[in-house]
Parts: C-alpha cells; structure tokens; sequence
C-alpha cells in the first residue's frame, strides 16, 4: 500500500512544511526584494546611460578641437593650390586675394654645418678643460667642459644645454679616414647663420672656413663650414627677384605662405575656399547633431510591440537637458564679424522639432558667392572668442576628468555596490528566517507526530477494553 505521507509533508501532521515555510518567507522577503530589483535595475540603465553620454561628449570635444585646429586649419576663407607641391606647397589666409602667381626657386636656404679637426684617438680622445663658445649669428653660448673630458663628453655637454637647444644647434661625432670629428649643425637658415667654435685650441672652428669641397680637401687638421656657407633662398614671383632666410615665406604676397621644398618653377593658384568651408561647416553640424539626437534617445520613452511605453536609459534625468541648453548656448551669441555675425547668415538653423541643426545649401552658396562672406568665416568659428572656443568653454564641465558625468559615474557605482550589500544582507535574513521557520515546523511536525501516537495508542486500549466487556 502507497504511503499517504506525500513529498514534502510532515511526516507527523502531515501539512506540507516546506511550502508553508516557503510562502511565509516570500512574503516577508517580497517588498524589500521589489525595492532592490527595481533599483538595480535602474541604477544598472543609468550607468550604461551615462556611459554611452560620456562617449558622447567626448566624440564632440575631440571634433571640436580638431576643427579648432591651429596647425591644420578647417575654415579659411581662400585656398592655395601649388601646380607642382614637390617644388612648394602653398596656404593661404584670410587676408589673400585670389589670383595665379609664377614662382621659380633658384636655391633653396641651407643651415650651417661645421666639423672640427680629427682626432685619431676617436670619441674616448681627452679634450682641454676650458670654456668652450659656439657663435651663431652675432650670439655666444657658453659650455662649460671640465677636466678628464673627452670628445663625447664634449657632444653630450652641447647637447644637453638648453640655450643651445633654443637656438636649434646639435652636435654629433663623424668618423672619417682621418679620425673622429666634432660636427656642430643648426636648424636656423639663411646667410650668416654660420657656426664657428672658440675658447678650446683643439675644438676650435672657423665657420668662414670652407672645407670638404675639391679646392679645400679635406685633411687631419681640417676645420670649418662643410661643403658651403649657408644662403638665403632665391627665387622670383611673377619675375621680381626676393631672398629669404628661411623657406617659410609669408611676406612676400600678402595673406600667402609659401614653403619652399626644391629649384624649379610652378604656379600656385589662389581662389575662394567655398568647398572646403562647406565640408568643415558640415563637420560641425554633424558633430553638433550626433549628440542632440544621441542625447535624446538616452531621454525619451519609446513603445514595445504592445504599445507599452518603455523608458529610456535616462528618462526623466535632468542631466541630458542640462547639456543640451548648454550647447545651445554658444549657437544663439553673436559673433566678432563685420558682415558676418550670426549662424543664420550661412544658412545654419536650429530645426524647432528636434532642436538639431539645418544647413541649408542654398542658403550657404548665396552667403559665398553673393555677399561674399568667406572671409569672415574662419573668425566666427576660430577666431578669438570663436563658435568653436566658445563651445569648448561650455562643454568643459561635463567632459573633464573629475567632471559632473565623472562625478555622476561615481555616485551610480555607489549605489549599485550599496544595492549589491543590500541584497547579500536579504540573501542572508531569508536564509536565517527559512532555518527557523523550518525548525519550528519540524518541531511542531514532531509534536503532532507524537500526540497522534498517544491518541492512537489510548483508542486502541479502549478498543481492547470493549471488545473484553463484549466477550465476558
């Protein structure tokens, strides 16, 4: 015969105990339980909201810098276009004037290189204590070189002195059939940039000296300028001579510089920059609208398949429209331009429904080509207190280390370790209440239990006794 005693019963009342003890520790648990699964659960959407607005930001400060970049400017209001960049290569700034120019260059402008006599001992060779002076361009610098020095010694000491550093003057060792050589060189161009070396009789260099060439070979005791002197670049522009100590040439033609690279002749071209302050303008609302439009799907609800609405990451976080108005700011100033001083005027406007930006084309084109306001461009977006500085300055709060979304970072991950202790401190009260509870209900089983036993016995000791009153 099957036992009526069933999985799970108490074997002595035969209530089943354990889900009894089940349900009145759910219950117990059920609302703290709901607290913390709803904060987590929260808490958990924030920090990947605020993770994905960081990205956000930063992808934002990184353009803004890029296109506020002074070495490679995006927004100049002329282009320059060298025929043949291996001769020059050529920019222009906001000040040209759009026009064609024939530039031929004779020679380009060389720097100083000067070698001392050779020593035969090599680098290791002991050199004189004394003051050793290098004189470039009406200028002395002074190295101290003190006793047991030897020729790399020498070298480390100019190398390390930070005058000379300024004034772009190196020196290295050159081993030739003769011998080991001190070789000073500078970055400064043009006639009388020349080196020469005094102060230490076996250093000494005389940098009007030519050495090195078929007239003046070299030999042990050579020392001097190698090869030639330094000059001055050479080179016409629409037939008119002009020399320049370096070949960086900005004052030649007003608002273009040149940057010299090799003899020969080109043309460099200069006319309006309408495609690229297009391009660059384009960068701008594209960079500007990526985090409006990023920013408002971490804040606004959406629906599932059912039509039941679903939160956003950052729902009702004031954060989100915090840094919106703060973008927005910078857009609505009026710029330092004469002709130019508002968005509008290029065609850029803030759409009503999304609060991203409209660039209307058209619009831009009638800004270029009518009114003729390419100029003034490059000052509204990087010019001094500029579009671009102005959005920085904004931004700058929120995208800093030790920030308001590092600090709102730091409080999320608080909470979701407070909410992790807080669920350890549950996991531990359910299994202390279920030890219990499940000890009282095996106690009061095993009174049952017994208490069924004593009835059971006493009815069979008056079963016993009637059927004996029956038999007598």
């Amino acid at each position: 015969m099957a036992s009526p005693i069933l999985p799970g019963l108490g074997l002595g009342s035969g209530l089943d105990t354990t889900a009894i003890v089940k349900a009145l520790v759910d219950s117990d648990k059920a609302a703290k339980q709901g607290q913390i699964t709803r904060g987590t659960s929260a808490n958990t959407a924030s920090i990947s909201g605020i993770g994905t607005l960081k990205s956000l930001m930063a992808a934002f400060n990184k353009s803004m810098t890029d296109l506020g970049s002074t070495t490679s400017p995006q927004f100049p209001g002329y282009a320059a276009t060298s025929a043949d960049v291996k001769i020059l290569t050529a920019t222009a700034s906001n000040t040209a004037v759009g026009g064609t120019y024939n530039v031929n260059v004779g020679n380009l402008a060389t720097s100083s290189k000067v070698a001392s006599a050779a020593f035969v001992g090599g680098a290791s060779s002991a050199i004189n204590a004394g003051t050793l002076t290098i004189s470039q361009s009406g200028k002395n610098y002074n190295v101290s070189v003190g006793s047991g020095a030897t020729l790399q010694s020498v070298r480390d000491s100019i190398n390390a002195d930070s005058s000379l550093k300024l004034a772009g003057v190196s020196a290295n060792i050159v081993t030739d059939s003769f011998g080991s050589r001190l070789v000073l060189g500078s970055t400064n161009t043009g006639a009388g940039s020349d080196i020469s070396v005094s102060g230490i009789a076996e250093l000494a260099i005389d940098g009007s000296n030519v050495i090195g060439t078929s007239g003046s070979p070299m030999s042990l005791t050579s020392a001097g300028t190698i090869g030639a002197l330094a000059v001055d670049a050479n080179f016409t522009i629409d037939g008119m001579a002009l020399t320049s100590k370096t070949n960086s040439v900005d004052k030649a033609v007003s608002g273009l510089t040149l940057n010299l690279t090799a003899t020969g002749s080109t043309t460099v071209s200069v006319a309006s920059n309408n495609d690229g302050l297009k391009a660059s303008i384009q960068k701008f609302v594209d960079s500007y609208n990526a985090i409006v439009n990023g920013i408002t799907k971490l804040t606004t609800p959406s629906v599932d398949a059912n039509g039941n609405p679903v939160s956003a990451a950052l729902t009702g976080d004031a954060l989100g429209r915090s840094i919106l108005s703060t973008i927005r700011g910078p857009l609505s100033e009026t710029g330092a331009g004469d002709k130019l001083t508002v968005l509008a005027q290029l065609g850029i406007t803030t759409n009503q429904k999304t609060g991203a930006l409209d660039f209307d084309s058209t619009k831009f084109n009638v800004a270029m080509n009518d009114k003729k306001l390419g100029g003034e461009v490059q000052e509204m977006f990087t010019g001094t207190n500029g579009l671009l500085s102005r959005m920085t300055k904004a931004i700058t709060p929120f995208t800093q280390t030790g920030g308001i979304l590092d600090q709102r970072s730091t409080s999320l991950n608080k909470t979701a370790s407070k909410l992790a202790a807080d669920q350890e401190a549950l996991d531990r009260r359910v299994e202390t209440l279920t030890a219990v509870l499940t000890k009282k209900y095996n106690d009061m089983d095993t009174l049952v239990g017994k208490l069924k036993a004593t009835a059971s016995n006493i009815t069979s000791m008056f079963e016993a006794i009637t059927a004996q009153q029956k038999n007598s």
